[in-house]
């Protein structure tokens, strides 16, 4: 049941520009899955979906499966609107978003699986990225800047 829900989930998400978790609930119960807004959540989150922002300026629930170049430009867009400032400090690199938007973030940084990155940390406007080095995380600073 449950490969059969993450399913009609990625689904549903590559045919119609969910923005919200209550909006993935009804179109779910729609389709025949009696399910609660927790298990939508952990769905969420095992299949690492993310928020991006499309051409209309509104932000929806897409996979991480995408191509690399629709990714890239994804990325790009989300940290734009989302990030207010970026710093590395020894091998920890710092990035100060608007406030809702550090997890969302994170998860699609998380989702770039850097293997120069020991773990990541998000609270609601700010996260610690450490990386395994100090020059580990400049060379990461930099190229996170180029997503700006």
């Amino acid at each position: 049941m449950k490969t059969r829900r993450q399913a009609q989930i990625l689904e549903l998400i590559n045919q119609f520009p969910i923005e919200t978790q209550e909006e993935l609930l009804q179109r779910l119960k729609k389709n025949g899955f009696n399910v609660t807004q927790a298990t939508v959540s952990r769905d969420i989150k095992e299949l690492r979906l993310l928020k991006s922002l499309s051409p209309d300026g509104k932000y929806r629930y897409t996979s991480i499966s995408k191509s690399a170049s629709d990714m890239k430009s994804g990325m790009r867009g989300f940290f734009n609107s989302s990030v207010i400032s970026i710093k590395a400090a020894q091998n920890i690199v710092v990035i100060k978003t608007l406030a809702g938007m550090a997890n969302a973030l994170c998860a699609s940084i998380d989702g770039m699986d850097l293997n120069t990155v020991v773990g990541t940390i998000a609270g609601d406007d700010t996260i610690f990225i450490v990386a395994v080095d100090n020059d580990s995380a400049t060379k990461l600073l930099l190229d996170l800047k180029k997503y700006l």
